[in-house]
């Protein structure tokens, strides 16, 4: 048996004009949780795909416990005992908690699927991760946690030597991640090895063993995590130094923008008043469930109001529909990029236009070369990282993509940006960039209203926050006040009272 459960060595692959990746190297060692960094496009999504098997390399060793494996398809990379629980969870919600666990690796009586064994072995895997549920019970009845820990149970039982984590808690709350950290505690402490795949800092420093960073498809170094700082892990990532992870730019005070008054919706929003300057971010704070993205939705015509009123720069307007939105000056980034932003099967040039065929339009014809100057531009401008203009989005990283969101909506033109969540799942680097793009659009006057459930994000970029809680606005608080911190937000989201 060799030192490391799985090593890679000088690993490299080429997809048509791109090199993915180039000499990889990795080293994970049974019981250790490893961390593994870099921006998005970096190669993060291609290095797990090859140890997975859904990519061949081209070049370059992979070993397991010491031994050469080549990797074909999955089910190779399965069989030497890697696993992975994917960011977007490969979970059938309508089958049970066995059927999820078990799928395609069925216990069998005879002829017939021995269900009996196989709920007693699901529900004993789950409670080995701290859930206590019926496994007979369809997946989709449960939250997000729980099915990750399904995916997870899923590597428990084809004792898998290694599993990777990519991007673990980007849905979890609070309770859900401090749940799963004690999995991947309880899973070292087995002999497991672990890759976890993150871009949040604080949890590679409460986690990991070692982190290793990545840049360009290139490998960069691997340090113990107390040989690491918050600087120098940003800096190895990034190949710069950050040095403001919230570059606040201030815009000067404009006009009311919008203005909501008792917006309702039976059972989710009540009452829900605020006002929107241009040349400013309004920031929407809260636990999950306070009814923000609820908030937005209605503002955008996606979801029926029951009840209230929107005035967009002093005039009432009845928005039914996103369409009417759009039409009134309002562009929504919406949580969920890949469902809701972005055709994933066409390419940029196509979706940079989605929200603005008029713009690109001379007669009934769409202008090509105007579609060619504005894309190569905010390819540019967005540093969104393609070979090509004609690139599918779907194969572009998680950071890129959203970019590419954002490029779609300020083609519009919009008089109001609504951020949802704009930087989950994005790296450090692509997120001061998103910052930056709030701030040109602050600058030029545009009003900008960000949601968002990272505490330092809200205090580090927000003109004025506004808190919710079970769809109702707890408290408002400028830039300026004695409340504009972390302590008194948290507390006003919980339900408490602000006083002046």
């Amino acid at each position: 048996m060799g030192e490391y459960v799985v090593e890679l060595k000088n690993v490299t692959k080429r997809f048509p004009g791109v090199v993915a990746l180039h000499n990889m190297q990795l080293a994970v060692k049974p019981g250790e949780i490893h961390g593994l960094i870099g921006e998005n496009g970096a190669g993060k999504s291609t290095l797990i795909k090859v140890l997975t098997g859904v990519h061949m390399a081209d070049e370059g060793e992979i070993y397991v416990h010491g031994e050469k494996k080549v990797f074909r398809n999955p089910n190779e990379s399965a069989a030497a005992g890697i696993a992975c629980v994917y960011q977007e969870l490969n979970i059938e919600k309508l089958l049970s908690v066995t059927d999820n666990i078990f799928i395609n690796k069925w216990t069998r009586k005879g002829f017939l699927l021995d269900y009996e064994s196989m709920h007693r072995k699901a529900a004993e895997v789950m409670q080995s991760l701290g859930q206590d549920i019926d496994p007979r019970k369809p997946a989709g009845t449960f939250g997000m946690g729980v099915q990750q820990m399904i995916e997870i149970a899923k590597a428990v039982l084809i004792d898998a030597k290694m599993i990777i984590m990519d991007e673990p808690t980007s849905s979890l709350g609070e309770k859900e991640v401090k749940q799963l950290m004690a999995t991947c505690r309880e899973l070292k402490a087995r002999g497991v090895g672990i890759l976890f795949v993150s871009h949040k800092l604080e949890e590679l420093f409460e986690l990991c063993d070692r982190v290793t960073v990545i840049r360009d498809g290139e490998y960069i170094e691997t340090r113990d995590i107390q040989d690491w700082t918050n600087d120098s892990l940003i800096a190895s990532m990034v190949g710069r130094t950050l040095d403001n992870l919230f570059p606040k730019e201030f815009g000067t005070k404009g006009e009311c923008m919008l203005k909501v008054e008792n917006l309702s919706i039976g059972g989710v929003l009540r009452n829900v008043s605020f006002e929107a300057y241009g040349g400013q971010v309004l920031g929407l704070s809260g636990l999950v469930g306070a009814g923000r993205t609820e908030t937005v939705r209605a503002i955008f015509g996606a979801d029926p109001i029951d009840g209230g009123k929107i005035c967009i720069k002093g005039q009432e307007v009845r928005i039914k529909s996103p369409k009417q939105a759009i039409e009134a000056g309002i562009a929504l980034l919406t949580e969920d990029r890949k469902g809701q932003g972005l055709v994933l099967a066409q390419t940029i040039r196509t979706n940079l236009i989605l929200s603005s065929f008029k713009r690109h339009s001379t007669g009934i014809f769409l202008d090509e070369k105007k579609i060619e100057e504005s894309g190569q531009g905010h390819i540019q401008s967005l540093r969104i990282k393609t070979p090509s203009i004609d690139e599918i989005v779907g194969q572009l990283s998680g950071g890129n993509q959203q970019k590419v969101v954002i490029g779609k909506w300020i083609n519009n033109d919009a008089d109001i940006y609504i951020f949802d969540e704009p930087t989950r799942g994005i790296d450090v680097g692509a997120k001061v960039e998103v910052y930056n793009v709030m701030n040109s659009l602050v600058k030029a006057g545009k009003c900008v209203i960000m949601i968002s459930s990272e505490m330092p994000e809200i205090l580090g970029m927000s003109d004025r926050v506004v808190i919710m809680r079970g769809g109702r606005v707890m408290a408002e608080v400028d830039r300026d006040s004695k409340h504009f911190n972390q302590e008194d937000i948290m507390k006003a989201a919980w339900g408490g009272s602000l006083d002046d």
